[in-house]
């Protein structure tokens, strides 16, 4: 469906308003949306893995550990696929309020792509540079988006999440490096044209969701405050927009799922160029590595 086409179906959980903010911004934050009962429960389960990265020394398909990473000072980059990890993270991916939000900005047919947890953890948790999702998992157009959920509080100190008004409607930049390697965020020279005096901070209370268009312009800065910055993301799509590369099902079995509506008898196409990103059949695990130049080949955050 089309912008035109979304704003005329009645909203579930966001403004009219809200909504014509993200189709105009590519991304919105709302505060507090979540409410405290589904922040315990996915707290308690969040902390069950961290103590369970404890017993791990390197990075596996489950956890993606930061170099320093100690059993005395467990320091995770992410957690993956947690919605396969455990049952109360897809619970919240497919049956919570933030599935209204991606019905209200997709439309009425809404399929679950993937889901991570990026902790970001405190001093010095690693930057994520600018990048959009959109080369990482290219569709036939971009009505995909993901959903962010701060598990705790977040301020300028932690790295923020932060989006560039309007980026969502420009061109999809090559992620690949000046050496033709695969590196999961913009070069140099593209980051130098950008208006990065518009930035917006995505921060808030426990409980503030984040959303951004697949081909929305974002990042982060490193978190040097002594408080991780846990961010939940699941990433929705509308059923018409068709996914152009292969996805590990083995890996992530609920990818493809119809979370509201029906599958697209239709694809619907965005006539543009995207650079294909490498072939991820082999697994995904996280980017921080591409974009940190570390050996070995990563995917999408």
């Amino acid at each position: 469906m089309t912008p035109d086409a979304i704003l005329a179906c009645k909203p579930k959980a966001l403004s009219q308003k809200q909504r014509e903010a993200f189709f105009e911004d590519g991304f919105l934050a709302l505060d507090s949306f979540v409410e405290q009962v589904w922040l315990d429960r996915l707290w308690q389960v969040t902390q069950d893995f961290i103590e369970e990265s404890r017993t791990v020394t390197e990075s596996n398909g489950k956890f993606d550990l930061e170099p320093d990473h100690t059993s005395e000072k467990p320091r995770l980059r992410r957690l993956s696929w947690p919605v396969t990890q455990h049952e109360i993270y897809w619970e919240f991916a497919s049956h919570s309020p933030i599935v209204d939000v991606a019905e209200d900005l997709l439309g009425p047919d809404v399929v679950f792509h993937h889901s991570k947890l990026n902790f970001k953890w405190s001093g010095g948790g690693e930057e994520v540079k600018w990048h959009q999702d959109f080369p990482f998992y290219p569709h036939s157009n971009r009505a995909h988006l993901a959903i962010g959920l701060c598990l705790s509080d977040v301020d300028d100190e932690m790295g923020p999440l932060g989006a560039i008004p309007g980026s969502q409607k420009g061109r999809i930049y090559d992620h690949y490096g000046e050496d033709g390697e695969w590196a999961g965020a913009l070069r140099d020279v593209d980051i130098m044209t950008l208006p990065l005096e518009t930035v917006q901070w995505l921060k808030g209370k426990a409980g503030t969701v984040t959303v951004h268009n697949v081909c929305t312009l974002h990042g982060s800065l490193p978190n040097t405050s002594p408080r991780m910055r846990p961010l939940l993301l699941n990433a929705y799509g509308a059923a018409d927009a068709i996914p152009l590369t292969h996805f590990p099902e083995e890996i992530c079995p609920q990818n493809g799922t119809m979370v509201r509506g029906r599958p697209a008898n239709v694809a619907r196409f965005d006539l543009e160029e995207c650079r294909m990103p490498p072939n991820w059949s082999g697994g995904y695990t996280s980017f921080f590595a591409a974009q940190q130049d570390e050996n070995s080949l990563q995917a999408a955050e």
